[in-house]
């Protein structure tokens, strides 16, 4: 089968599935979610007199992914084969307490799960969307893998259509980013579909001693931030970079030390690397460590040129993976934010790094 013919039948069966196939690139003009998703159930429910749709019952308690789940350091020398699979997952689940909207993950969880292998290895991965699961076609490009669409072309397909598989070499270094590219890739990615691949040098990173990987997105949404009931995508709002709310993985101030999921840890003296995701789908990061500084910060996921040194923080383009190392001299909690901080302080970006030890006075003295 040649290549065009391949293409073809592909985009025959996602058209004959959905009724409709939102060509890459193009996006709805309309206000809300479409009214066809794939299926003969409509995409958007009906919205109540205050103008949000009736809250539904949370499906999961979370979609946020665990910063400490990352995978462990490239220990091995010669090319290996990995087998990874991937499924797709749409839930309901609370941005903050009250407020919910229907997220669509990678393996339930937002940033979708990290993966990590050595350049020259090569990964055979197998791809679902379960239809108990979805409404909506969904794909994953792999901005790591040459061919068609990063993968996302020979992924693409609708709930309950069946697994399919691609296989490719990790050809090129350095941390990278995937996503559901499908049409309408704002919304999937906004909702969180998104998530990093890490495909390290030769000679591997320099060892740390613990590792966090955090996904910035933006939440497009037909309510108000703060604002309680059931919200649904707003393709308007994305249309205008208009965000309801910035976070990492996907709730407003989660791992912090008023957030369900409590600060992260570390100690004093160890050196720690942050892997930072920044999904998009619109807008420019500003990664920043209030209390620290970046002693080493590898510039949009470039492990083979030297890193910046001693950087107070950067820009980081949606759609870009980036990672920087923390020395942490002294006890006391660091902040993780974006420094356009009206993100912070009004739509919800905020995580936090609780440093435990002993004090270090001749770095920072807090009663001299």
């Amino acid at each position: 089968m040649t290549y065009n013919e391949h293409t073809r039948r592909r985009f025959l069966q996602v058209a004959g599935a959905a009724g409709v196939v939102a060509i890459a690139g193009c996006v709805s003009d309309a206000d809300t979610e479409p009214e066809s998703n794939g299926t003969n159930e409509p995409a958007t429910e009906p919205a109540d007199e205050g103008g949000l749709p009736p809250a539904e019952p949370v499906d999961v308690e979370t979609i946020a992914a665990d910063p400490t789940d990352v995978p462990d350091p490239v220990d091995w020398d010669e090319p290996r084969r990995h087998e990874w699979r991937l499924e797709t997952i749409e839930a309901v689940a609370e941005i903050e307490p009250g407020v919910t909207i229907r997220y669509m993950t990678y393996d339930g969880q937002v940033p979708g799960p990290m993966f990590r292998c050595r350049v020259g290895d090569t990964v055979h991965l197998t791809f679902d969307v379960p239809d108990e699961h979805n409404v909506d076609i969904h794909n994953v490009d792999f901005h790591a893998v040459y061919g068609p669409g990063g993968g996302a072309i020979d992924t693409t397909i609708a709930p309950g259509e069946g697994e399919v598989e691609i296989e490719f070499q990790a050809t090129y270094p350095g941390a990278h980013i995937y996503h559901c590219a499908p049409g309408n890739h704002d919304q999937h990615i906004s909702l969180g579909m998104f998530g990093t691949i890490l495909v390290e040098p030769e000679e591997g990173l320099p060892e740390v001693d613990r590792e966090f990987y955090l996904g910035q997105h933006e939440l497009y949404t037909n309510g108000d931030t703060g604002e309680e009931g059931h919200h649904t995508f707003d393709f308007g709002a994305s249309a205008d970079e208009d965000p309801t709310y910035v976070l990492f993985n996907g709730e407003v101030a989660r791992f912090t030390a008023n957030g369900a999921g409590g600060p992260l840890h570390a100690e004093v003296g160890e050196r720690v690397r942050v892997f930072w995701c920044n999904g998009g789908p619109n807008l420019v990061a500003g990664p920043h460590p209030i209390g620290n500084v970046w002693s080493e910060w590898y510039r949009d996921g470039d492990v083979l040129s030297d890193p910046a040194r001693y950087i107070e923080g950067t820009a980081l383009p949606a759609g870009v993976t980036a990672f920087g190392h923390m020395d942490l001299e002294v006890p006391g909690p660091i902040h993780l934010v974006d420094h356009a901080l009206s993100r912070v302080v009004h739509k919800g970006l905020l995580a936090t790094i609780d440093v435990e030890g002993e004090p270090n006075e001749e770095i920072f003295n807090p009663n001299p």
